[in-house]
């Protein structure tokens, strides 16, 4: 079972993409086990599954013969053994880091969400070391990537509809039901629906936000920034993709709060940054219709 803190985290991220906190906390609960993080050298660091066999595909050469000799690469699937503990597997990353640190960095499921490194462009990442940026940033950045994962693989109308069949199949594939992962993520809806899946308050009753998910201003960097730019980007605002939150960001969120009757102070914070992804799914839902539509008339002209 989760911390409050971290319940508290990934609910504020599932508000500000609009989506039920208790649906993204029941995923969530069973893709980590309910657990958000492991400690290690006094340091926080994201759950970890190493894949020998996407090491092996990103591998050629001697940098692959030296991989495999040492353990850290397969071609088959389930080759190479994950340690039981998560230290042994953040070593195992380092080993691998040191034979080719983009390949192996590309080969870890990372945090809450379990999302492969390999899927860093897929996902609008800038590389995958910003993938791995926002994993290790806390529980929130965890969430941030699950949930991108969730809308980029088309997975958010089945989360919102509570088709746990549907969502478990497209999220863990086809053997979903040999694992009841359908049936898990239910019964954690369940619970967490009746528990309220909120985030939690202070003493004057406001919305307390994590520790880990600051308002972005002026001054901020990383994975975070880069987001919120390719949100204004969608949005149609004028805005430099570099991860650094500068004066000509700052103005693309003016002119976005401008616009959409929020308090134009510049800052990004959860109203913003739900704002912004609402736009961005309603476009890529637009988006999607219109190519159904195309292939549908290729298909009916095509057969003519």
């Amino acid at each position: 079972m989760f911390e409050q803190e971290t319940i508290a985290s990934i609910a504020r991220a599932a508000e500000d993409a609009g989506l039920e906190p208790a649906a993204l906390l029941a995923v969530a609960e069973v893709e980590s086990a309910g657990k958000a993080f492991a400690t290690m050298g006094g340091k926080r660091e994201p759950l970890i599954r190493f894949e020998g066999h996407y090491f092996d595909r990103r591998l050629t050469g001697a940098r692959q013969a030296q991989a495999r000799a040492a353990g850290l690469a397969s071609p088959k699937a389930g080759g190479v053994a994950n340690p039981r503990t998560q230290s042994g597997r953040w070593a195992l990353l380092e080993r691998a880091c040191d034979i080719d640190r983009k390949a192996a960095l590309e080969s870890v499921s990372w945090g809450l969400g379990q999302v492969m490194g390999a899927h860093w462009l897929w996902l609008g990442y800038a590389n995958v070391e910003a993938l791995v940026e926002e994993a290790r940033s806390g529980v929130a950045g965890q969430a941030r990537l699950m949930v991108r994962y969730i809308e980029r693989a088309g997975l958010r109308t089945s989360l919102e509809r509570r088709d746990w069949a549907a969502f478990a199949k497209g999220y863990n594939g086809p053997a979903y039901k040999k694992y009841g992962y359908d049936t898990k993520i239910a019964a954690a809806y369940e619970r967490h629906r009746k528990a309220g899946g909120k985030a939690g308050k202070d003493s004057s009753g406001k919305e307390k936000a994590p520790d880990d998910r600051p308002v972005l201003k002026t001054g901020a960097r990383g994975a975070a920034v880069t987001e919120l730019q390719m949100l204004l980007c969608a949005a149609g605002q004028d805005c430099d993709i570099d991860g650094v939150f500068g004066p000509a960001t700052a103005a693309a969120v003016r002119r976005f709060q401008q616009e959409t009757g929020l308090s134009p102070d510049g800052f990004a914070g959860p109203k913003t940054l739900t704002a912004l992804r609402r736009g961005k799914s309603a476009d890529d839902e637009q988006t999607a219709f219109w190519l159904r539509l195309r292939d549908f008339m290729a298909r009916l002209f095509g057969a003519a």
